[in-house]
């Protein structure tokens, strides 16, 4: 993940990794919120949102790196 303080703000990356960010904090606190709760369906909702947020913030990731061939410049 870049560093978004080195880049400026018409560099796509300030964004992505800012986006990243707020990604990685909402995975964190919906793990964090499994265990607060008691209802098993709530649980495996959350679980799964944590999943598809953490396969998004890899799609950013990719783009960042030039992975994907859709990515690359």
């Amino acid at each position: 993940m870049a560093q978004a303080a080195q880049l400026t703000e018409t560099d796509p990356r300030y964004h992505t990794t800012n986006i990243q960010g707020m990604l990685d904090d909402l995975i964190r606190h919906l793990r964090d919120d499994i265990s607060k709760i008691d209802e098993p369906r709530a649980q495996v909702l959350f679980e799964t949102t944590a999943e598809v947020l953490q396969g998004l913030k890899k799609a950013y990731e990719h783009y960042e790196q030039g992975e994907e061939k859709a990515f690359r410049r």
